[in-house]
């Protein structure tokens, strides 16, 4: 099976400082992708994609309950990077950059039912909708191409960043909820 051989994946483990460990999750069936940055340490210790206060937060933002969150039938979370990178000096390291062109297009095209996806923060927004700046990219969520829907990273940092872009409570975050219920309800229309 695909996700035994994503998680069995040890290409880079010449330059993970921690080893590969991929964290991932998905199944033909899931609805919603969530495409995020690369695991932390603290989701490199326990294998469980976004346990962590950056998953709390973006569980707050979407309106799922880590029931349906944790469901590979419905919710796919397929980072950018699938290993914790090791930490740099102001965070942890970018993801590396096999990981994407390896698998995601395999992964994808397993998915016969999928109806959004979510690009949180700038490495998976620069990868999909080929765009260098995370707010304009987010502020124009309306705009970009059918069933992609971009997300600051919910580190710590989005406090900061939510603070000075306060359009994100008002605006995207109820059009994200909304989105996600439809993504998750009924039949493909």
């Amino acid at each position: 099976m695909l996700i035994d051989e994503v998680r069995a994946c040890t290409v880079c483990t010449k330059v993970l400082p921690a080893g590969p460990r991929p964290v991932v999750q998905f199944s033909p069936t899931s609805r919603l992708v969530i495409i995020g940055q690369a695991p932390g340490s603290k989701v490199h210790q326990s294998g469980v994609p976004w346990q962590d206060d950056s998953g709390d937060r973006l569980r707050a933002w979407t309106g799922l309950g880590a029931e349906v969150f944790y469901d590979p039938a419905k919710v796919a979370l397929m980072p950018m990077g699938f290993c914790y990178p090791g930490k740099g000096r102001s965070g942890d390291l970018p993801p590396r950059p096999e990981c994407a062109p390896l698998w995601h297009a395999r992964i994808s095209a397993t998915m016969t039912d999928c109806r959004l996806t979510l690009l949180v923060g700038s490495y998976a927004q620069a990868h999909y909708l080929k765009t260098a700046n995370l707010t304009d990219a987010v502020k124009a969520f309306r705009t970009h191409g059918p069933g992609f829907f971009p997300l600051p990273h919910p580190s710590w940092r989005s406090g900061i960043w939510m603070k000075r872009n306060p359009w994100f409570e008002t605006d995207v975050l109820p059009a994200l909820r909304r989105a996600v219920r439809k993504a998750l309800g009924g039949k493909k229309t």
